[in-house]
């Protein structure tokens, strides 16, 4: 069943049964209790849901207390549509789907409303469509159009588990990530002191400020300011291209301890410091908003609080409630095994076969030297030619020659302009017009056919890693549209990034839990690759402590 939905304000809202091709399959119900009408449809008939987009609709009904198990993202669809098509820059919310359909311009993107600042529990559809559709209709008609666009089929099974993924983030975002201020405040104090006003630098900071600038026989540096550093470094004698940290490291000069420890300490400073925790942690949650999709290639980002980029330091402080457990599991090298199953290497899928897949490469190629296998992997995925990862790629290229050969043909098709794809069908964004006119230069001499070339292989470095890293995307999203619907009751997802979760559950359910993840990446796996002999081990463990995860 399909049930087409518009909120509108103060709980109200809207709904009705459509068709397959979005034609009205019944009348249309108001009510005042917009909640209360998804929840009794959803007890009876688990419709899957058709609104405009899930960060406008779905928050409010968890806030209600209602949870969905299914539902068709209209926005997140016509992008996908879209960027199928070539046509990434287009906009994509309902109110320029609706004019596509109309045949009429379809107007710029609204982008996000912010929540904090709504008044109402429902912010209603914008009233005034183009062409004066009523929103319910165009919730059907753009449903419909959709349906019927022939790249649909293609996307079949990327629109529903990024539909999926956009549920689990907004779920994970009302459970929260349990927070710990307690121990996060302790830590602060442990590595940079007693809290100071905004803009204050703490103890240990002003302290290595001290030192750095006595390393430089006392004339002033400031170690926040890049270009102070550099500068610095030049009054000593030494040309430096940036203030970097893997440039200072191979410095051999006095300043160099206390400036990368500075960077560390500042960065916990002013990402997670004490601001932070006052803006983003409450009744001991962490709520960041997940933005599914936000990166190009498919990977999720996020609005503020840098939740996708947690120190490591600071896992000690995301810890399970009493009586119950964080369970924690990652997929193991999931890219190269990614890279694996789509190029069909035999020789490659067999290494997999290891659950540390870089230990099993270098057994076959590196006369196992385990970290010269990862820089050969990463260099065929990221287009890395300098230093060892020239020669390093070289032997990877003849034990793997298929593996190889997928991405560097993918590279050849980013040098040309040409879009790739991944597995379910994300694509690559066209490169500028600016860019086609660079590389429009080829044929010329000198120092514009340098920068024309140079133009070229940076977008093939793009589109080499595009189809892999955009098919991960597509991996961990049937994983998380499969797990979110088999976990145990009172089990929770709390966190996702990139190829790692984190669940949150009653202590007895911790079990339950890890053989959901497990049985979650075998089903990714399969709707992915059907019967592959890639192997892509994600090991759940339950801990107390995110840090004690790995």
């Amino acid at each position: 069943m399909l049930i087409a939905l518009v909120p509108e304000a103060d709980s109200a809202g809207r709904l009705r049964k459509i068709s397959e091709d979005g034609s009205p399959a019944g009348p249309v119900v108001e009510t005042a209790d917009l909640p209360a009408a998804v929840s009794s449809m959803e007890r009876l008939h688990k419709p899957r849901w058709v609104w405009a987009s899930t960060p406008e609709v779905y928050p409010d009904l968890l806030a209600a207390g209602v949870r969905v198990e299914r539902c068709h993202d209209l926005t997140l669809t016509e992008g996908l549509l879209l960027a199928h098509a070539g046509r990434h820059r287009e906009p994509r919310e309902l109110p320029a789907a609706i004019a596509r359909v109309l045949g009429l311009p379809p107007p710029p993107d609204a982008g996000p409303r912010k929540r904090d600042a709504q008044p109402t529990l429902f912010e209603p559809v914008p009233a005034s469509l183009p062409g004066g559709v009523d929103p319910l209709d165009a919730v059907g008609r753009v449903f419909g159009a959709q349906q019927a666009n022939p790249l649909f089929d293609q996307l079949r099974l990327l629109v529903a588990a990024d539909c999926a993924s956009w549920l689990a983030a907004c779920e994970m975002t009302f459970h929260g990530l349990p927070w710990r201020e307690d121990v996060h405040l302790s830590l602060l104090e442990d590595l940079l002191g007693p809290r100071t006003p905004p803009g204050v630098r703490p103890r240990k900071l002003a302290a290595l400020a001290d030192r750095i600038v006595a390393a430089f026989g006392g004339r002033a540096v400031n170690p926040d300011a890049p270009g102070s550093i550099v500068q610095a470094f030049a009054w000593e004698g030494i040309d430096i291209p940036s203030a970097r940290a893997w440039v200072l490291r191979s410095l051999d000069h006095p300043a160099v301890a206390p400036l990368l420890e500075y960077k560390e300490l500042q960065r916990l400073w002013t990402a997670h410091g004490w601001s932070w925790l006052d803006a983003w942690v409450s009744d001991g949650r962490f709520r960041p908003e997940y933005v599914v999709g936000g990166v190009v290639s498919g990977r999720w980002a996020s609005n503020g609080g840098a939740a996708l980029q947690i120190p490591r330091i600071l896992r000690t402080a995301i810890r399970a409630d009493p009586g119950h457990l964080l369970v924690a599991a990652d997929a193991a090298q999931l890219e190269p095994r990614v890279l694996a199953a789509l190029s069909g290497d035999q020789r490659l899928a067999e290494a997999c076969g290891d659950d540390d897949l870089y230990a099993a490469i270098a057994s076959d190629s590196f006369q196992g030297e385990r970290p010269k296998a990862k820089i050969a992997m990463l260099s065929a995925m990221y287009g890395g030619t300098s230093g060892e990862a020239g020669p390093l790629l070289a032997v990877l290229r003849r034990r793997f020659p298929s593996a190889v050969g997928y991405v560097e043909s993918a590279a050849q098709a980013g040098e040309q302009g040409r879009m790739v794809r991944s597995r379910l069908g994300r694509t690559s964004p066209t490169p500028s017009d600016a860019w086609r006119e660079l590389t429009g230069a080829a044929d010329d001499a000198g120092d514009s056919a340098a920068r024309s070339r140079q133009a070229a292989r940076n977008w093939g470095r793009f589109t080499r890693n595009f189809v892999v890293q955009a098919s991960a995307a597509d991996w961990t999203a049937a994983l998380l549209a499969v797990l979110r619907t088999h976990l145990p009751p009172d089990a929770h997802l709390v966190f996702f990034q990139h190829d790692e979760v984190l669940v949150h559950c009653p202590a007895p359910a911790a079990e339950a839990a890890c053989d959901a993840i497990t049985s979650a990446a075998r089903e990714a796996t399969r709707l992915l690759f059907g019967d592959t002999q890639v192997r892509f081990p994600m090991r759940a463990v339950p801990v107390e402590s995110y840090a004690d995860a790995k």
